[in-house]
């Protein structure tokens, strides 16, 4: 099945669909979704995209990400990917939006990305086919990483992933 991409205007109202590829070669802003899944213990789950995705492949990012299809809505593609990504169920909350766009050689993303969290701690089941591996991080370390190493991760997270990071474990302030 194509996917039918949802195109929107910079207040994320829609104005139409396109062929997935396509949008991404015509620099289209359309909507998309990174689920971030945190266990009882605080833990991240953080992917590694399989190195054969068509951006960004070997790079690591939240734990599932994606776009919902034209006619589907937000909270039903991420039960949807989830699924396809890992292997659970669960209901994940919006946190917050934002805008971001990357260029590639040959397409760039340019997505209006709806943060959502959800509370997972049972076992995943990583898709081969979209994740290159998987591995569970605390704050402190996901931190230091985004410090030291931030190109070896995607351009959405480096974005959201303070923001998420802030809401869940407010710094403290400094005296």
């Amino acid at each position: 099945m194509q996917d039918e991409l949802i195109l929107v205007d910079l207040f994320d109202r829609a104005i139409g669909h396109g062929e997935k590829l396509d949008v991404h070669r015509r620099r289209l802003l359309h909507r998309a979704f990174s689920v971030f899944l945190v266990d009882e213990n605080g833990r991240w789950l953080l992917q590694k995209r399989a190195d054969g995705k068509y951006h960004s492949g070997g790079l690591w990012a939240n734990a599932c990400c994606s776009h919902p299809r034209w006619g589907e809505t937000l909270p039903q593609a991420v039960s949807r990917r989830l699924q396809e990504e890992l292997g659970i169920t669960g209901e994940a909350r919006e946190l917050f939006s934002f805008i971001y766009y990357t260029p590639f050689p040959s397409l760039s993303e340019y997505e209006y990305d709806h943060v959502f969290l959800l509370l997972h701690s049972g076992p995943v089941t990583p898709n081969p086919e979209e994740i290159g591996a998987t591995r569970w991080v605390t704050p402190d370390q996901l931190q230091q990483e985004l410090l030291l190493h931030p190109e070896q991760f995607c351009s959405w997270f480096l974005i959201a992933a303070p923001r998420v990071l802030a809401l869940l474990s407010p710094p403290a302030e400094n005296r």
